[in-house]
């Protein structure tokens, strides 16, 4: 063995027992961004994420989190389609390294394992959009359906490990019978059937259903839901360093004055400009809700 081999060799021995000698000491995980990273997406959500043809991803979320990725010097991600109340255990199980599939950041899903019955243990890196709650129905009904009371007894779809269902339980809509299916494309099918009067998701998801299904429209000024649902690309605890570098990514993507709003327009042309406004996010919001146990400061860095 050569000389540098041996100072080579010398150096690992060193660190491996001073390491060793220190309590606590830990190797650092390997990243989870790479050439190779795979992220869980959507593949019927028109205008989020949506895969209109076998293999190939569109959408909001699959622009901002490609966007992200390119400019970190990575190739785009391979997405793979994910369903939402899978989304968690996905990536537990290593299926995918993120998930950016209108994933809305809740303290319960950023909540560490054993800190609460809910807990997620996921990091999140958002928001990069933000949305409430709305219908979306039939044209032909447009006349029928207008405020809160007109939806009293009328059977509503949502689709399972979303937070609409729980929004829909209460602020006024407790006499609204809700339908829970698998996925949106279930409940639009339920829609356009008459099976159901209406369907209860983000607005975001809601417009984005409009371009692809044009006999439905969202019902317009009624939006709802204690508190927006703030959008965020969803990783495992433990990788916080790759967390922080997609989040100071994210703030120079929101910060510059195109970019966001060129790729949000160009995936949801059908929002309004007002809602279009209100999704964008704020700097502080990002520095609150990223790669942190709970919503705060972003002291954790």
């Amino acid at each position: 063995m050569s000389g540098a081999a041996l100072r080579g060799w010398a150096a690992v021995t060193a660190a491996i027992l001073l390491c060793g000698a220190v309590a606590g000491c830990e190797s650092d995980p390997p990243s989870i961004l790479s050439d190779s990273t795979e992220v869980g997406t959507k593949d019927d959500q028109p205008g989020t994420s949506f895969s209109p043809h076998g293999g190939q991803f569109i959408g909001f979320d699959v622009s901002v989190v490609g966007t992200l990725m390119n400019n970190l010097g990575y190739k785009t991600p391979r997405f793979t389609s994910v369903m939402s109340q899978d989304r968690i255990r996905v990536l537990h199980e290593g299926g995918v390294q993120l998930v950016a599939a209108t994933f809305s950041i809740t303290p319960d899903r950023m909540a560490p394992e054993g800190t609460s019955p809910q807990a997620g243990d996921l990091d999140f890196v958002g928001p990069y959009a933000t949305t409430q709650q709305g219908f979306l129905i039939r044209k032909k009904d447009a006349a029928k359906f207008r405020k809160k009371r007109d939806f009293d007894g009328e059977i509503v779809c949502v689709w399972a490990g979303t937070t609409s269902a729980n929004e829909l339980s209460k602020g006024g809509f407790e006499k609204i019978v809700p339908r829970m299916e698998d996925d949106a494309k279930t409940c639009v099918k339920r829609l356009e059937a008459g099976t159901v009067a209406a369907v209860s998701t983000d607005v975001l998801i809601l417009y984005g259903l409009t371009q692809e299904h044009r006999g439905l429209e969202v019902v317009p000024g009624l939006e709802f839901g204690e508190a927006p649902n703030q959008y965020g690309i969803a990783m495992t605890k433990g990788h916080r360093e790759d967390c922080i570098r997609l989040r100071d990514e994210l703030l120079k993507y929101i910060g510059n004055a195109t970019a966001w709003e060129t790729n949000f327009k160009s995936s949801l042309p059908a929002v309004p400009k007002a809602i279009r406004d209100e999704a964008r996010p704020r700097e502080e919001d990002v520095m609150d809700l990223s790669c942190v146990d709970k919503p705060g400061n972003g002291s954790s860095d």
